[in-house]
């Protein structure tokens, strides 16, 4: 403990001596905080009256006891020590039994695991069977209009149908049509029939997009190869015939003649009237 001084030999300064604020043992609650903190801990004894060898010294002994508790503990329980090591035989057998049996169950995990991968590749195969289904099914459908429309134009500009499958197209139906579309458009002007060759330019269009967008390698797309190329030499004929018709006409045809060019720019050939137009100034 701390050492206590002594000035003369009067009974005054022994009673002050005894009234001087000596430190407090540290208690065992003051190194059982939680996050317990040397460094923290020896700041908050700045106002212990006394000198850091005493309080060495303190904790030398503090330390010493904990040590011999420890051991007396140990020693109190030295029998329970010696009859745990006993207590834990055929713990292997219990060990080993936990180990099969989490074998087991990984052997069935696997197992499901497996079917459900199995299951997981026959739906992916089911639903690229029924894209490829619905996809053949579309072109199914695109290669049917396009007979369709081809047998339609054809009809339209009395063209007569040489493929497997020729378009019947009732003539009653084709004036009916014809009589409807004057109807629909802007009425013809000077004779020309500017709404009657734009139809026929958009329908041969729409014939054109359809196979692009099938694939023109198809063998029955192939096989209309000779029709198609016979709507489009038709329809440029007679934009051909229309065209040289207005550069004869007068002021009054101008308009027409404006769109039977943007007719031609449509349908892609722009050339073909460039080349009409340049003839006609010779």
């Amino acid at each position: 403990m701390s050492n206590r001084f002594y000035f003369g030999d009067d009974d005054s300064s022994a009673s002050s001596d005894d009234n001087l604020p000596y430190p407090k043992p540290l208690t065992r609650a003051s190194f059982l905080t939680p996050n317990f903190d040397p460094t923290t801990f020896l700041s908050t004894l700045h106002n212990r009256h006394q000198t850091l060898e005493d309080l060495r010294a303190e904790l030398r002994t503090r330390s010493q006891d904990l040590n011999k508790e420890l051991l007396d503990l140990v020693n109190e329980n030295y029998q329970e020590f010696l009859s745990l090591g006993s207590s834990l035989k055929g713990g292997d057998e219990k060990v080993e039994e936990v180990r099969l049996g989490l074998l087991g169950f990984r052997r069935e995990v696997e197992g499901l695991q497996d079917k459900v991968d199995g299951r997981r590749k026959e739906v992916e195969e089911l639903v690229e069977a029924r894209k490829s289904i619905s996809e053949s099914v579309q072109v199914g459908r695109r290669l049917l209009e396009t007979e369709r429309k081809i047998g339609e134009l054809e009809g339209r500009l009395l063209i007569a149908s040489t493929g497997p499958g020729k378009a019947e197209v009732n003539e009653e139906d084709m004036v009916l049509s014809e009589s409807e579309e004057e109807s629909d458009e802007e009425p013809e002007s000077n004779g020309i029939g500017i709404p009657r060759l734009r139809r026929h330019m958009e329908q041969y269009m729409y014939i054109k997009g359809l196979i692009e967008r099938t694939g023109p390698d198809y063998p029955f797309l192939v096989k209309q190869e000779e029709r198609v190329l016979r709507l489009k030499q038709t329809v440029v004929l007679d934009l051909n015939s229309a065209l040289k018709q207005a550069v004869a006409g007068n002021e009054d045809m101008r308009g027409d003649l404006l769109k039977l060019l943007g007719i031609y720019k449509q349908m892609g050939e722009a050339s073909e009237a460039m080349q009409i137009l340049k003839e006609s100034k010779r």
